[in-house]
């Protein structure tokens, strides 16, 4: 106990202090004045220090209150004195003080304001704490991500976790009306998604639904579309992702995110995988630099695995898009894997009429606009490109400020989409003339030769590359062409330089495109389709598709010099008999060529009916 009482006596002043009076910083000035100050202590803009006499303490504004008649109960007033005191410098320097406190004679010290002890030890160790809770977070995580690796998850920060986007049939309102033409398209994918939701009819007859369903077709020609038609349809849980994603720098991610896709799509069969621009991942193996363990190989080879990997129970089929049949893996195109391979065609007449219907729902059309004749007008046109001119055609009538969108919209929207936009250069007379008789030869041409194909438009505006256009179109979709209408093709295409050569003596530069599409005609007439009479029922391979890149890397021959020789003898030969024939033909009907060539001079455009009129006299 007495030892208590020793330690107390020893380590008590540490830790108390002295009552001190808080007084305000001008009575501290006051009492300075006065003599009565003997010590100071400074630290930062706290003053305390000691009075050589006691002070009492002044009353507070509510004894001052009280004492005035306020009902505010006053508090307990300080009635002793007291030597140390406290106060606070004001913000602003005093330049008085010091010499004030020496001429007192007081005696002055002075610390530095420090923080204490714990908050140096807190902000030392506040990044130490934070970066081992990171490595801790980082260790949980890696442990669960690496579990999920192994089983086909996600992995690291989620990197091999599947992109794929789910659609359930309230999120897409496309369905197979929407889709015009693709009957047998949309009859086969009709039968899969029959199988998916009553599977029973089928498996009592012995049979499995296919596992995969490949859609191949130029670009624009709807696989995408049909896809998103199939999943409104489905009333399944429908994944779709491109191939593309897939592939990331690291090889096996592309690998994981397969496992995962697949392994979602298990869980909730029935349901259909959509993977469009699947040539992205499934091109030929062994063509890459990185051989075996390329990023994009690994990614086939997993998904090769999995679509083995259904069992027959498992209701999963891969619906895959491609405009690049010819470059896929064998693996990938052979039966139990994708069962059906459905091509998907340009639209033909009819269907190009009803792919119209379907986009100009939401168009005011005025009166003039035969949806018909424009489908007969857009051969080659996929249904891309006609959602495109229909687009094309309001933005016109939108800029015109017009209420309905009119036949001449859509002519100039067509136009646009074939030649290009109008172009602002200046011609001359002389320029202007050439390219009047140019046009006028084809024309001629078109008019005259039998099987040609009817003449719908004639201009000299330059549009696009071109300085001026004949624009014939075909009657009905036509599949299979005969030597003679490709004659009269070839024919047609060189009748422009025969005019300026009729005319003029000359040759200009304005046949280059003429001269180069008459060209690749007429030897794939030689080279393909044997044609020939000298060479006979002969094809001759001029190039060949790389499986790697897509592009003609370089043009193997099969065939010996001297058969190279004679087939540009019979490609010359060809050509130069439609040029002499073009030739001919505007030399006897020059009075027609001069009359044309002054119509198109004076009003830049002819139509069909003026076209007509005018060979009509010459007949």
């Amino acid at each position: 106990m007495v030892a208590v009482w020793v330690l107390f006596g020893i380590l008590g002043p540490l830790f108390t202090a002295p009552d001190r009076l808080t007084i305000p910083y001008s009575r501290f000035k006051a009492q300075l004045r006065d003599g009565n100050v003997s010590k100071v202590h400074f630290k930062g803009e706290k003053v305390t220090g000691q009075f050589h006499s006691a002070i009492a303490a002044e009353a507070s504004p509510a004894a001052a209150g009280d004492q005035a008649g306020d009902e505010t109960k006053p508090e307990p007033a300080d009635t002793g004195t007291h030597t140390h005191f406290m106060t606070l410098r004001p913000p602003v320097t005093d330049d008085q003080l010091m010499p004030l406190l020496e001429e007192q004679e007081v005696m002055v010290t002075s610390e530095p304001q420090e923080e204490g002890w714990w908050q140096y030890l807190l902000l030392a160790a506040l990044p130490w704490l934070l970066l081992i809770g990171f490595f801790i977070y980082m260790r949980n995580r890696m442990s669960s991500q690496f579990k999920q690796m192994s089983s086909g998850g996600g992995g690291l920060f989620g990197v091999g976790k599947s992109r794929a986007r789910k659609f359930d049939r309230e999120r897409t309102h496309v369905r197979f009306d929407d889709v015009a033409g693709l009957e047998n398209a949309k009859r086969d994918l009709q039968e899969i998604i029959a199988f998916m939701k009553e599977p029973a009819t089928f498996n009592r007859l012995g049979a499995d639904i296919p596992k995969g369903v490949l859609l191949m077709g130029a670009p624009g020609t709807g696989k995408t579309l049909l896809a998103r038609a199939t999943a409104g349809e489905a009333g399944v849980p429908f994944f779709s992702i491109s191939g593309s994603e897939f592939i990331e720098m690291f090889v096996g991610v592309g690998a994981s995110r397969v496992r995962d896709m697949f392994d979602t799509a298990k869980k909730e069969a029935p349901a259909v995988i959509f993977v469009d621009e699947i040539d992205s991942v499934g091109r030929v193996r062994g063509t890459g630099l990185g051989g075996g363990h390329d990023e994009r190989e690994q990614t086939l080879n997993q998904i090769l695995s999995e679509m083995d990997g259904f069992e027959p129970h498992e209701s999963v089929v891969v619906l895959a898009a491609t405009n690049r049949p010819d470059v896929l893996d064998p693996a990938l195109t052979r039966p139990g894997r994708f069962d059906r391979q459905i091509q998907l065609e340009m639209p033909h007449k009819k269907a190009r009429e009803k792919i119209l219907e379907i986009h100009v729902r939401e168009v005011p059309l005025a009166d003039d606009v035969d949806l018909a004749n424009l489908a007969a007008r857009t051969v080659g046109f996929s249904g891309a490109d006609l959602k495109n001119m229909v687009n094309e055609a309001a933005l016109l009538a939108g800029r015109q400020k017009k209420d309905h969108v009119a036949r001449e919209d859509f002519d100039q929207a067509r136009d646009k989409i074939i030649l290009g936009n109008v172009r602002e250069d200046f011609l001359n007379d002389d320029d202007k003339k050439i390219i009047a008789y140019h046009e006028s030869g084809h024309a001629l041409l078109a008019g005259l030769l039998p099987d040609a194909d009817p003449i719908q438009k004639v201009t000299i505006v330059p549009r696009g590359r071109s300085l001026g256009v004949t624009e014939q179109v075909p009657e009905r979709d036509q599949h299979n062409l005969g030597r003679a209408y490709l004659k009269h093709r070839l024919t047609i295409m060189l009748a422009g330089r025969a005019a300026e050569k009729t005319v003029f003596e000359d040759m200009s530069t304005g046949a280059a495109d003429d001269l180069k599409r008459a060209t690749r005609l007429a030897r794939r007439m030689v080279c393909q389709w044997g044609m020939s009479d000298e060479l006979g029922p002969v094809t001759f391979r001029q190039g060949e598709s790389h499986p790697f890149l897509g592009r003609e890397m370089a043009q193997p021959r099969d065939f010996s010099e001297a058969t190279a020789r004679l087939i540009d003898h019979e490609v010359r030969r060809i050509l130069t008999e439609a040029e002499n024939s073009a030739l001919a033909v505007v030399q006897e009907y020059r009075a027609t060529l001069d009359r044309l060539a002054a119509e198109l001079l004076e009003n830049e455009v002819l139509d069909a009916a003026q076209v007509r009129h005018i060979l009509d006299d010459a007949r």
